[in-house]
């Protein structure tokens, strides 16, 4: 029978979390980013990604207004087909965009820095299904869109509320976007992201932002970071480019995003795959700083391989790690912030393969220097579930990761020469001064993991990680306390999305 230690892991875990430093708001890294590639061959993947905008061109579908501005700035379009001069895209993106920007949460001390040696850690994005061990995989609700809120914002190792963390299948497709954006700004204070599945739906955001911040704020200050995704190879359309151009007017930030499955949406190498992936997002952050200079963005990149056998895509992949690699490195280059990496995998349980994976993936984003890692804590399924206990692991993850950034401590304390001369050979360090006055935040102690002996393990009930991560999870759902927010603000989100959804019909096509 297991035992029911009411001062066991759970009394130790109370008692690190009293001692535990305040939380950070984000990682600032005081490690250098590790580069694949020197500047030479950097050189030649923008001389590369400069040919494809010149020679080969971008399509813009259905958006005469983007291709009217690029042409006024230098470019030259047949039909939706533009051509880019070489550098012209450079040019406009180095003149006016921020290297690095503040992205302001409703409450100031989770305000966020994304550029120059600062990750911000976020959930994943997207995924229509959920996951947990009680409730196996089902489509996901506005519950689960709040529980993942939630659970956001109570983690120490997360630094912001993200956008989609997983589609609401519940609610209409037209208006669902009131509730996710509403969801956010209830359930947390952190920082998060805006609707960009249609122009209006950009507006929208801009619309309850301002009922948050007031109008004025948001006009000159970034409150949301906006994903704007390429439909790779080569090729925008109207939705995303509207989206992007209403949250430029506002001075909002984009992220453009280039979707690339390597050997179906590019060439299979990671060169071509890197040097396409730039010359898309530099269309869309130009296209940004042309709507309205100096608006922040981040230059995106979602890549992974492919099974060459089956078609699906892979997750974790050393090929996948260095595109990252080149891409945090040429963003670097162009001096805007980067946006890559996450805990992905496609595995369809929190297992074994969904646990190496992503960490491949994290680690090596982390020491590529990305700077807002989307799609942290529970990606699961090659994005099409979001897993509960997957969220835990992968949040757990993070804090190990913000570990390793601040690097070694070269401090006096950290060269600890005071215990070795107090020690001396052939003794230990068990009862040294140096030890008392370091050992409870010497390590890093994972809220998952299990280190005890085998007899100890069995007489705590033999969990796997996925049973500590299930009970975590939802000890941190039945502790939520909803962070403060102002009545009349609530009270006028709350009618702005009862006028909205009013006046026009529910519809599920998107």
């Amino acid at each position: 029978m297991a035992r029911r230690a009411r001062g066991g892991r759970a009394g130790r875990a109370a008692a690190r979390a009293a001692d535990a430093p305040p939380r950070q708001p984000y990682i600032v890294r005081n490690i250098p980013p590790y580069s694949v590639l020197g500047d030479t061959d950097l050189a030649t993947l923008e001389y590369n990604a400069d040919t494809i905008l010149q020679d080969i061109g971008i399509d813009i579908k259905e958006d005469q207004e983007s291709i009217d501005i690029f042409v006024a700035a230098g470019a030259k379009a047949d039909g939706e087909r533009v051509h880019f001069p070489r550098g012209m895209l450079r040019e406009i993106i180095q003149k006016t965009a921020p290297e690095q920007f503040t992205q302001h949460a409703r409450n100031p001390i989770n305000n966020v820095e994304i550029g120059g040696k600062n990750t911000v850690l976020v959930p994943a994005y997207g995924p229509p299904f959920v996951y947990s061990k009680e409730g196996g995989r089902r489509y996901a609700t506005i519950e689960d869109f709040r529980n993942f809120v939630k659970l956001a914002y109570m983690s120490p190792h997360l630094h912001h509320s993200g956008g989609t963390v997983c589609e609401p299948v519940d609610l209409p497709v037209n208006k669902r976007h009131y509730d996710m954006i509403y969801s956010h700004i209830k359930y947390s204070d952190k920082a998060f992201m805006g609707s960009v599945t249609a122009p209006q739906r950009a507006l929208d955001s801009v619309d309850m932002a301002k009922i948050v911040f007031g109008d004025d704020f948001v006009e000159e200050n970034c409150v949301m970071v906006n994903l704007i995704n390429a439909n790779s190879p080569m090729t925008f359309d109207s939705v995303m480019l509207g989206a992007l151009k209403n949250y430029s007017r506002h001075n909002q930030c984009v992220m453009p995003s280039p979707f690339v499955v390597a050997g179906a949406m590019s060439p299979v190498t990671s060169a071509a795959v890197a040097a396409q992936s730039l010359a898309e997002g530099m269309v869309g952050m130009a296209l940004a700083q042309l709507v309205r200079p100096g608006s922040p963005v981040i230059y995106g990149n979602f890549v992974s391989s492919m099974s060459m056998q089956s078609g699906a895509p892979t997750f974790g992949t050393p090929e996948a790690s260095l595109i990252i690699n080149m891409g945090a490195a040429l963003a670097r280059r162009l001096g805007v912030p980067f946006r890559s990496a996450g805990g992905f995998n496609a595995s369809k349980l929190p297992d074994a393969q969904a646990a190496y994976e992503a960490a491949n993936t994290l680690q090596n984003g982390l020491l590529a220097g990305v700077n807002f890692m989307l799609h942290t804590a529970g990606w699961q399924e090659g994005g099409l579930s979001m897993g509960y206990e997957k969220f835990i692991m992968d949040a757990d993850q993070a804090g190990m990761m913000a570990v390793y950034a601040k690097g070694v401590d070269m401090t006096e304390n950290g060269q600890a020469m005071d215990a070795l001369a107090e020690v001396g050979p052939g003794q230990h360090f068990l009862g040294c001064e140096h030890t008392q006055r370091n050992f409870k935040t010497a390590f890093y102690t994972s809220e998952v993991a299990d280190n005890n002996s085998y007899e100890q393990w069995v007489e705590d009930g033999s969990l796997t990680t996925e049973d500590r991560a299930e009970k975590k999870y939802k000890t941190m759902l039945a502790e939520f306390k909803l962070p403060e927010l102002d009545p009349d603000i609530d009270a006028r989100l709350l009618k702005y999305m009862e006028d909205k959804k009013a006046s026009f019909p529910d519809s599920n096509i998107s």
